[in-house]
C-alpha cells in the first residue's frame, strides 16, 4: 500500500472517529457541562465566595451554615413533605420546618394540623409559630396558641412572630409580648423564640428581650447585619426559594450553630 492510500485511510478512520464522538450523547454532556461551568464562573465573578447560588433552590444561600430549613403557612397550600425531605443539592437539605399555627385570639392556620403531622412523619424537625397581634391580649393569645399546638420533646421551641405595631404604642406592644412569652415559657419550660424583621427588631425589640433566642428576617444578603453579641439562632435570608413538593415560593432559613447546638435547642 502506498503512502497516499495509507494517508487517506488514516484520514477516513479519524473522520469516522470524529463523527462517532460528535454523535455520542457523552460528548454533548461534556460540552454542556463545560459551558455550564464557564457560565457559572462568569456569573459568580466578583461574587462573595460565602454566598453561593443553588440552582435547584433558585436562590443564593450563605455557605458557612450547615443546617437549613423553611417556614410555611396556608399560603404554600398542600405540601408533599416526603419530596421536601428528599430534596438536596450538594450538602444543602431541609432539616427543619417552622409552621404557622395561629394568629391573634381566633385564627388557626387551616393547613397547620396537616403540616404538623406530615412534616414530622417525613423526618423533618418541626416548630410552630404564632402571628402576634399587639392590639390583643398577649396572655389570651398565648393560651390560644398553646391550645392549638401540642409540643413534644424533639420539637423546636415555640415561636412568636412579631412584625407590626398595629396602631399601638411600642411600649404597649412590648407589654403584651412579655405577657405572651411568660405564659408560654411557664407552660413549655423553654424560652420561646422571637421572630421579627431586622428593622422592626432594631427599632422596637433590641434591648428589651435580649435573653430570648431570636429568629431574624434579613433578605438577599451575604451576611446578617447584626452585632456579634446579638443572641440570634435563625436567619430567614430569602423569601423566594423553590422547594420540591411545594407549589409556591418559600422562606428559607439557616441555623447559626452546628448540629449539636441545634439538637440541644430542641424541647427535651
Amino acid at each position: 500500500m502506498n503512502k497516499n492510500a495509507t494517508s487517506k485511510l488514516v484520514v477516513r478512520f479519524l473522520g469516522i472517529i470524529a463523527i462517532l464522538i460528535l454523535l455520542s450523547p457523552l460528548y454533548y454532556g461534556y460540552v454542556i457541562k463545560g459551558f455550564t461551568s464557564t457560565w457559572r464562573w462568569i456569573i459568580d465573578w466578583h461574587a462573595d465566595p460565602n454566598y453561593r447560588s443553588y440552582t435547584s433552590y433558585a436562590i443564593k444561600i450563605p455557605k458557612k451554615y450547615n443546617i437549613h430549613g423553611i417556614d410555611v403557612s396556608y399560603y404554600q397550600g398542600k405540601i408533599d413533605w416526603k419530596r421536601v425531605r428528599e430534596m438536596k443539592e450538594d450538602d444543602v437539605r431541609i432539616t427543619f420546618a417552622i409552621i404557622k399555627a395561629s394568629e391573634g385570639v381566633l385564627s388557626v392556620d387551616p393547613y397547620f394540623q396537616r403540616n404538623w403531622r406530615e412534616a414530622a412523619k417525613a423526618g423533618i424537625v418541626c416548630g410552630a409559630y404564632h402571628f402576634f397581634r399587639p392590639q390583643k391580649s398577649g396572655e389570651w393569645q398565648a393560651r390560644f396558641f398553646l391550645q392549638t399546638v401540642k409540643f413534644e420533646p424533639g420539637d423546636l421551641p415555640p415561636v412568636v412572630d412579631i412584625e407590626q405595631l398595629n396602631g399601638v404604642a411600642p411600649a404597649q406592644m412590648r407589654k403584651e409580648l412579655t405577657a405572651f412569652i411568660r405564659v408560654v415559657e411557664k407552660r413549655i419550660k423553654v424560652k420561646p423564640i422571637i421572630y421579627s424583621g431586622i428593622t422592626f427588631y432594631k427599632d422596637y425589640l433590641r434591648g428589651y428581650f435580649d435573653e430570648y433566642p431570636l429568629w431574624i428576617a434579613h433578605y438577599h444578603q451575604p451576611k446578617l447585619n447584626l452585632d456579634a453579641s446579638t443572641k440570634w439562632y435563625f436567619w430567614q435570608h430569602s423569601d423566594r426559594a423553590k422547594i420540591s413538593g411545594i407549589n409556591h415560593v418559600v422562606d428559607f432559613n439557616a441555623f447559626k450553630g452546628d448540629s449539636l447546638s441545634f439538637y440541644q435547642l430542641l424541647i427535651q
